[in-house]
C-alpha cells in the first residue's frame, strides 16, 4: 500500500488568511504532500477561551477560504472535542484515523519550534510527526539551530525548514483593522472578508457576544 503523506495544519484561525494559505501550498508542493488538513482549535492550552471567536465562525471561515483547493481539507476533529486540545491527541486520532500506510507533517511557524519541549508528551510527539517549520520575516531559525538539534538529533531528518513569502500577515492585525474599521482586503480571502462582515465579528460592540464560552 502506497504511503499516503498528509499534512497538518493547526490553529485558532481567527481569522483564517493568506498567510495560512501560503505557508500550506507552499509545504504542499516542497513535500509532495496528497492533502492538507486545516485544524481550527477547540479549547487551545496556551489561550484564553473567551478571548477566541465561536468554534462556528472559526470553522466556517477556513472552509469558505480553502473551497477553491482540492488539495485542502477542514477537519472538525479538534473542534468536535471536549476539554483542552492538544496537539499529541490530535495526530493520535489522525493515526488511528489513517493507520500506518501515513506519513503526517506538522507544518507551523518557525518561532513555534522553540516551544515543542513544552507541550504535552513532546518526547512522543517528535516521533509521531515530521515537523514543518515556515520561517517568517525577520525570524532567523538558522540561529536557533543549537538550541533544536539535541530534540531533533534522534529522529533523523524529521524537521524541515520552509521558506515562505507573505508570512508578515497575521490574524491578531486583522482582527484589529476589523475593530478600527479598515481594509483586509487581499489580506483574506473575499469569502472570508464578507463573512466577517456579515456577521459582523470583531466588532467592539459585539465582540463580547462573537467568543466561545464554555
Amino acid at each position: 500500500m502506497e504511503t499516503k503523506r498528509i499534512g497538518i495544519m493547526g490553529g485558532t484561525f481567527d481569522p483564517i488568511h493568506y498567510g495560512h494559505l501560503v505557508t500550506a501550498e507552499a509545504a504542499r508542493g516542497q513535500f509532495q504532500l496528497d492533502q492538507v488538513l486545516f485544524l481550527p482549535s477547540g479549547t487551545p492550552p496556551h489561550k484564553d477561551p473567551t478571548q477566541v471567536t465561536d468554534t462556528k465562525h472559526r470553522y466556517t471561515m477556513a472552509v469558505l477560504a480553502t473551497l477553491t483547493n482540492p488539495h485542502f481539507e477542514v477537519s472538525r476533529v479538534d473542534i468536535d472535542r471536549t476539554g483542552t486540545t492538544y496537539t499529541i491527541d490530535t495526530l493520535r486520532i489522525l493515526q488511528d484515523l489513517h493507520g500506518t500506510a501515513v506519513r503526517l507533517f506538522f507544518i507551523t511557524g518557525a518561532d513555534a519550534i522553540l516551544e515543542i519541549m513544552g507541550w504535552k508528551d513532546s518526547q512522543e510527539l517528535l516521533g509521531m510527526a515530521e515537523f514543518i517549520a515556515a520561517t517568517r520575516p525577520g525570524f532567523q531559525l538558522e540561529d536557533q539551530r543549537g538550541t533544536i538539534h539535541h530534540w531533533f538529533s534522534s529522529q533523523n531528518k524529521r524537521l524541515h525548514i520552509l521558506q515562505v513569502p507573505a508570512m508578515a500577515i497575521s490574524s491578531t492585525d486583522i482582527r484589529r483593522r476589523v475593530r478600527k474599521g479598515e481594509s483586509i482586503r487581499y489580506l483574506v480571502p473575499e469569502t472570508v472578508d464578507y463573512y466577517i462582515r456579515k456577521n459582523r465579528l470583531y466588532a467592539p460592540d459585539v465582540q463580547n457576544s462573537a467568543v466561545h464560552h464554555e
